[in-house]
């Protein structure tokens, strides 16, 4: 039982060690889905967590603020979100890789703008949403990186609708430091 409880001991400080933070930032364009409204260029930035699992895989939690929403003409949709995405990646070579995972975001704010008149629609929208992203990253040394990745959403983002689900499907591109 005590070696037991050694090994585990081991593997989890091993773990610690071994994972690595950072902190990554770039350009999101979202729409929603089923509406009239565009795509809409936006930003998010936030920081990770990057644990082996294996020689080949790794679990990487991410904090982010993600600046989501569409538009049309003079009309914008802003919607602001805290996410937290979970991305298994499978490292293809020790600098290519690819991911896969859900993302949960808890929304912020919420809001309706024409030219210069803005409405709150906060109390109007879902306050939580869940989707799926899919990736790929490239690091240029063991510091700096890159990456890209889609999140579809599978939640819908109005409150009480009874049509079709309006869904944030977003594409994200950006750079990643690791501290």
């Amino acid at each position: 039982m005590k070696k037991l409880f050694l090994g585990i001991a081991i593997a989890v400080s091993s773990l610690t060690f071994a994972q690595q933070f950072g902190a990554k930032a770039g350009l999101n364009v979202s729409n929603v889905s089923n509406s009239e409204l565009n795509s809409k260029a936006g930003f998010y930035g936030g920081v990770f967590m990057n644990a082996p699992l294996s020689s080949q895989f790794n679990i990487q939690p991410e904090l982010l603020y993600n600046s989501l929403g569409a538009k049309k003409g003079d009309v914008k949709l802003n919607l602001d979100y805290i996410s937290v995405p979970v991305m298994f990646q499978y490292k293809a070579t020790p600098e290519f890789f690819l991911e896969a995972g859900p993302q949960f975001g808890f929304l912020i704010n919420a809001k309706a703008k024409e030219g210069s008149h803005s409405l709150d629609i906060k109390d109007e929208t879902n306050g939580f949403d869940f989707g799926f992203g899919l990736g790929a990253g490239y690091w240029f040394t063991d510091k700096i990186g890159a990456n890209a990745r889609y999140v579809a959403g599978f939640t819908d983002v109005v409150k009480h609708n009874d049509g079709d689900a309006a869904r944030n499907n977003n594409f994200q591109v950006g750079l990643n430091y690791k501290f």
